[in-house]
Parts: C-alpha cells; sequence; structure tokens
C-alpha cells in the first residue's frame, strides 16, 4: 500500500511548490486518525522529518523550514499538503510523505505508510 505523492518539479530559488499526498482507496477509511509527515532526502544525506500533522491537526516542522514550509490536511478529500515557499538550492531532495497510527515519530521505522517520492528541484 503506497500513498501517492505529487506536486514536485524544477523551481527557482524564492519560488514555492506545493506538494500532495494523497491516501490510496484501501486506507481512506482509516486516513483521519492518521498523522502524516513529509521527510526529504537529498543525495548523499539521510532522510530527514520536515513537517507532520496529526489527526487533530497538530503540527511540527524542522527548524530548517519553520517560517517557510506550511503542512495542511483536507480529511475529507483523504489528502496532506506541503506549501513550500521562499524555497532556497538547500531544499532540493526526493520528498516523501508517510503515515503512522501514532501520534508522532521521527522514526522511519514507526510509519506505517510511504509514498513513492516527488524530486523539488531548486536552481539558485
Amino acid at each position: 500500500v503506497q500513498l501517492q505523492a505529487s506536486g514536485g518539479g524544477l523551481v527557482q530559488a524564492g519560488g514555492s511548490v506545493r506538494l500532495s499526498c494523497a491516501a490510496p482507496r484501501s486506507i481512506t477509511s482509516v486516513f483521519s486518525p492518521l498523522t502524516i509527515s513529509w521527510y526529504r532526502q537529498a543525495p548523499g544525506k539521510q532522510r530527514e522529518l520536515v513537517a507532520a500533522i496529526t489527526s487533530a491537526r497538530s503540527t511540527n516542522y524542522a527548524d530548517s523550514v519553520k517560517g517557510r514550509f506550511t503542512i495542511s490536511r483536507d480529511n475529507s478529500r483523504k489528502k496532506v499538503f506541503l506549501q513550500m515557499n521562499s524555497l532556497e538550492p538547500e531544499d532540493t531532495a526526493v520528498y516523501y510523505c508517510a503515515a503512522t497510527s501514532r501520534t508522532y515519530s521521527s522514526h522511519t521505522e514507526e510509519y506505517d505508510y510511504w509514498g513513492q517520492g516527488t524530486l523539488v528541484t531548486v536552481s539558485s
């Protein structure tokens, strides 16, 4: 079972991109209680947690993206979004969405579902 991540592409520094993460039909009935997170992995680096949103819509962000990225969810459409503004070349990475039944987790092994990843490239 895979989440469906989309919205990546090439953008200039200072620009914006909006990523979407959709739940497949097989888990739509359990989507609302899940915490959804966005991770990213740059070439040669470890996967890092970027943002997370709980079922109660509490949010958490990595220090590097605070004030620039916003995570939101639409439970009626079974989707989570990551609005990325003021993008920097350092934001270049493959972005993954993931879902966990835990209230919050920064451990990848505690996530039950993952998306296939969408590439965001920020040019200087």
